[in-house]
């Protein structure tokens, strides 16, 4: 590792002036992120999938998920978090080392979720609280800072509503999680009752109805941090699915004129790459 990422990574977690996690899915992806302004860069445990030819949800084993964060890692010189899904394994001791090995990997913090993968269940309340205060313990325990965000996913996965997500963030919280996260919560209302629900930094994800809400509109409920999620990776395959039914379907490939240069791509990819850029 060429230098210690987290107490920086930490720094960028301002409630009210969020900062965005660039979700990337490989090293180009990350250096152009780098390159175009980016703060911090996130691997996307669907977008990691989709590389290897498979759907998201527990389908990445952990030293695929691990050798992926490295590759990042080593891209840029921006701190990388990493997206570890339920942690690779339902047992708190599991979860504690997923947390060491992450931090030899050299990413600045990880989140870790309570659905119980590949399975479409959420963990039990207890066990899930459990979980991240075995890795909660395992971060303070660690050589360096780590930060750990606690994902309570059952809004999204359709698994318990906003009460019980509610209840899971702060008792995440009260087990020493560093930041909290619920992605797709029903309305921005219910996402600022979620930021009034802790002091800790919260993390809003930009996917689905919440690409319409802007930054400053984040920014104004208390959030800390946007993450992107597989959002840009989609983005990129929706652009692969169109021009590939345009090609194939009646030979049209006007979609392939809406691109950008070879040389451009290279331009910012060697900034993305360059401390000296990224430090500014």
């Amino acid at each position: 590792m060429r230098h210690d990422p987290g107490p920086g990574f930490r720094a960028l977690h301002r409630p009210g002036s969020p900062f965005i996690l660039a979700n990337a899915w490989d090293t180009g992806s990350a250096r152009l992120l780098a390159g175009m302004g980016a703060e911090a860069i996130g691997t996307s445990s669907a977008a990691h999938a989709f590389t290897l030819g498979r759907p998201d949800g527990g389908q990445v084993s952990r030293d695929e998920a691990l050798a992926h964060a490295e590759a990042l890692v080593a891209a840029t010189p921006l701190p990388v978090s990493g997206d570890f899904e339920n942690g690779f394994g339902d047992a708190p001791e599991t979860v504690a080392e997923t947390v060491r090995l992450a931090c030899e990997a050299g990413l600045a913090g990880i989140s870790i979720e309570d659905a119980a993968l590949p399975g479409d269940s959420a963990y039990p309340f207890e066990l899930a609280v459990e979980r991240i205060r075995a890795a909660a313990a395992a971060a303070r325990a660690l050589p360096r800072d780590f930060f750990l965000l606690a994902r309570a996913d059952g809004i999204m996965n359709g698994h318990y509503g906003q009460q019980e997500a509610l209840k899971r963030i702060r008792a995440f919280d009260m087990a020493g999680a560093d930041g909290l996260y619920v992605p797709l919560p029903a309305s921005m209302d219910d996402l600022a009752e979620i930021c009034a629900a802790t002091q800790k930094p919260v993390n809003a994800l930009a996917a689905g109805p919440y690409t319409a809400v802007s930054r400053d509109a984040f920014a104004a409920i208390g959030v800390a941090r946007i993450s992107l999620g597989s959002a840009l990776a989609r983005a990129t395959h929706r652009l692969i699915h169109d021009a590939a039914f345009a090609m194939f379907g009646s030979g049209d490939f006007t979609a392939l004129g809406q691109d950008i240069s070879g040389g451009e791509v290279a331009e910012i990819m060697a900034q993305g790459s360059d401390r000296q850029h990224t430090d500014k």
